[in-house]
């Protein structure tokens, strides 16, 4: 994405279900390649995600890899995540993340990538075939926005940038080099722009530098329902800052404010 070419997300095209499926395999190898250069220490660091540090984050990853790779074990998950939230309350969403990290709290750093690295194929197997009638099917979520989505954005989308995401806040953690590639990342990228645009609904362009990022802008006539205050008709929003950045604003890890402050869900 980094090139002199300024993208137009109104016509920007969300991730199809294959190329969703192989930037989630590419992501689950860099996610491996990244954690077998971790020593003992790096385990414990403490991650932008509360209360996890480096092994809680991907005992979280690890069991949403072993649901996708298995109906049996998703749905033993939805149910223990849905007697939690009656009994703690909070989202579902960390309900399902507190019962994944719970259950396998057992395993040490060698067993978890150990685990992760016999389920990944299968997860993303699984995926690729689900039935698009079944990808079709809206639940409701509660965190971190409140809306339906369908089943399809949510294992295409949503597992891809978690995952991704998660990659981010490891490498922060341990201070170790996080791996970036116009053609990956900046996929990635490039589609959470393209919903941020969607969501606020606001002319802008946008400049993201570094490797995954690249140029973009809107006229606002792509919006899905704006949840910023309303600007100025024809008034537009010049943004300059880090891909990585830039998305951990949105996805709440670092603060924004006017048009960064759209949530975009990861």
């Amino acid at each position: 994405m980094t090139n002199d070419t300024t993208i137009d997300v109104t016509a920007t095209a969300g991730l199809s279900h294959d190329e969703a499926m192989d930037l989630q395999a590419a992501e689950l190898e860099r996610t491996l390649d990244f954690l077998a250069g971790l020593d003992t220490s790096d385990w414990s660091a403490r991650t932008d995600c509360p209360d996890w540090d480096v092994r809680r984050m991907y005992l979280h990853v690890l069991g949403a890899c072993a649901a996708g790779a298995s109906m049996k074990e998703n749905a033993h998950q939805m149910r223990l995540a849905r007697r939690h939230r009656k009994a703690q309350g909070g989202p579902l969403e960390a309900a399902l993340s507190h019962v994944q990290v719970r259950e396998r709290l057992d395993l040490d750093a060698n067993q978890l990538v150990a685990r992760l690295t016999a389920v990944a194929p299968d997860t993303v197997r699984k995926r690729r075939v689900l039935p698009s009638l079944v990808r079709r099917l809206r639940i409701p979520v509660d965190g971190p926005v409140v809306e339906r989505w369908s089943l399809g954005y949510l294992t295409d989308t949503i597992y891809l940038r978690d995952l991704w995401m998660h990659r981010v806040d490891a490498a922060r953690a341990t201070g170790r080099a996080l791996v970036l590639s116009d053609d990956h990342d900046g996929r990635i990228v490039a589609d959470v722009v393209a919903e941020w645009a969607r969501r606020h609904g606001r002319p802008f362009t946008l400049t993201l530098t570094g490797v995954a990022g690249g140029r973009f802008r809107s006229d606002g006539s792509s919006a899905l329902g704006s949840t910023v205050p309303a600007r100025p008709a024809g008034e537009e929003t010049d943004l300059e800052l880090d891909a990585v950045e830039f998305c951990r604003t949105l996805g709440g890890r670092s603060p924004g404010t006017g048009l960064l402050a759209t949530v975009v869900p990861f």
